[in-house]
């Protein structure tokens, strides 16, 4: 049996394994053949592990629509000593960094509750912090509201009067038509599409994720949020609106009714941060707590691989979703 069996095995059964390193999202993102696995196995058990994304031979990235890797420990380990978990944990991880010598080029995002990456320091690795934005005790829906900026209120409030209706589960056509609609306003074309559609696909067959849309009496659709979730936490993956009608309030509207939706299923929502000044300030002002994570490099990529890598995700994407259409 494989370390990719193993882990498959493990997904199965331990629900702490974040949504984004579980083998059925790194099957859809990445494609079964181009992602692996570390292990760290003792008393007859997986103790450790760290899924890798392999674009290409030697090179270890994150793959799209993915905002987290790194690693995972079973549980708190049973040591009740701070100090002696954490000395377990280092160790754990420096077995890792012994096998990644292999890999030319690393780069993964870390889950926000990594908070110790010495191991990597000593190993010469880089380390970028980034923030993600987390409201927690969403169910708590009337602090929630109370904690919002008056500037999110009034959006929410808007929209509402303008009688927009938010649907949930809403076609995946309506919602990458508003989605490309952003990205075109910048002038860029939305990436992996492909990839999105199929991701779409596999939560909603799985009871993971869905999507809502606010849409006006003339069934406008204004915006839309594509939201998965697993017991621990619900993230908002992608989003969009349309810009001719964003003064709407509508993407606010919508992005409330998902948070509470959700949180029939989890407490706890992550908005996945951004650095962008303006996408930050959005998130922020629902009353999201600012959350940083780490981003672990080392090496680099030389630009050949980097065209490589690009056009290979765009073929993966593009596959995809012939293969969904079809």
């Amino acid at each position: 049996m494989t370390n990719k069996d193993r882990y498959r095995s493990l997904c199965r059964t331990e629900p702490s394994i974040p949504v984004f390193s579980q083998d059925w999202w790194l099957d859809t993102v990445c494609g079964g053949e181009q992602w692996d696995v570390l292990l760290y196995e003792e008393r007859g058990g997986i103790r450790a592990a760290m899924p890798l994304y392999l674009p290409l031979p030697g090179i270890v990235s994150m793959p799209p629509y993915t905002q987290t890797m790194g690693l995972w420990f079973a549980g708190e380990t049973t040591d009740t000593k701070y100090t002696t978990a954490l000395g377990r944990r280092q160790a754990m991880a420096k077995a890792f960094t012994g096998e990644l010598e292999k890999y030319t080029s690393f780069l993964q995002n870390f889950h926000y509750r990594a908070t110790d990456w010495l191991p990597f320091y000593w190993a010469g690795y880089r380390q970028t912090t980034r923030y993600t934005y987390l409201l927690h005790d969403i169910r708590q829906t009337g602090r929630l509201w109370e904690n919002m900026s008056p500037h999110i209120r009034r959006n929410i409030t808007k929209a509402m009067k303008h009688q927009l209706l938010v649907r949930r589960g809403i076609s995946a056509e309506d919602f990458l038509h508003v989605h490309s609609l952003t990205f075109e306003r910048q002038g860029k074309k939305p990436p992996h599409i492909g990839t999105l559609k199929r991701l779409i696909n596999v939560c909603r067959e799985r009871g993971q994720g869905d999507l809502w849309g606010g849409y006006d009496a003339g069934g406008r659709l204004h915006a839309a949020a594509f939201v998965v979730w697993q017991e621990s936490s619900a993230y908002y993956l992608a989003g969009g609106a349309d810009p001719a009608l964003r003064a709407s309030g509508a993407h606010a509207l919508v992005l409330w009714e998902a948070i509470q939706a959700v949180a029939g299923y989890t407490d706890l929502f992550d908005f996945e941060g951004s650095m962008l000044p303006g996408v930050e300030r959005f998130f922020r002002e629902f009353g999201a707590i600012q959350t940083p994570y780490f981003t672990i490099s080392k090496g680099k990529i030389s630009l050949w691989s980097r065209i490589v890598t690009s056009y290979k995700l765009r073929v993966t994407s593009k596959t995809a979703h012939n293969s969904i259409d079809s």
